[in-house]
């Protein structure tokens, strides 16, 4: 909705990667590991920072495991930490088939919301913080609007 809103690409990092490797991120951790995904999610965010002088670009939330990635993504973008409530594990939409964090069993971790509690501090780290817990999708938005507004200086 932001991209659109504000005629920028929309790149979703993860399905960058998977293009560039040829397969899906788990297809991707079981053949080559996690420092290969990591590489990767590397080299993609090194290129659409390269080749976009503005986009909005969705990132998991793992990028933060890799020290000198996010590094790379506070100094050269705007970052917004986009929080959300936890879902059940079997809850649809509850992210199946996504990266287990750093590497981990997918709900065999300790639960939803364990890694984004862990991570707190780094995530803390971006320019702003949404949390869309208790908004709906319109509401976040406006939010979300406002917060460019104020960093990035021009949402229209």
């Amino acid at each position: 909705m932001l991209a659109a809103h504000l005629d920028y690409p929309f790149i979703e990092l993860d399905r960058l990667i998977e293009q560039d490797y040829g397969a899906s991120l788990p297809m991707l951790i079981e053949m080559s590991g996690l420092s290969t995904f990591r590489r990767y999610e590397r080299a993609c965010l090194e290129r659409v920072i390269a080749e976009h002088a503005a986009a909005v670009v969705a990132t998991a939330g793992g990028i933060v495991s890799s020290p000198e990635t996010y590094a790379l993504l506070l100094q050269r973008t705007h970052t917004v930490w986009i929080k959300a409530a936890a879902r059940p594990a079997h809850e649809p939409g509850d992210g199946a088939g996504r990266l287990p964090p750093d590497g981990a069993e997918p709900r065999g971790d300790g639960g939803p919301g364990r890694h984004s509690r862990a991570r707190g501090a780094d995530y803390a780290r971006a320019e702003a913080e949404l949390d869309t817990s208790s908004d709906t999708v319109d509401e976040s938005f406006g939010k979300l609007k406002q917060i460019v507004e104020r960093y990035a200086g021009g949402a229209r």
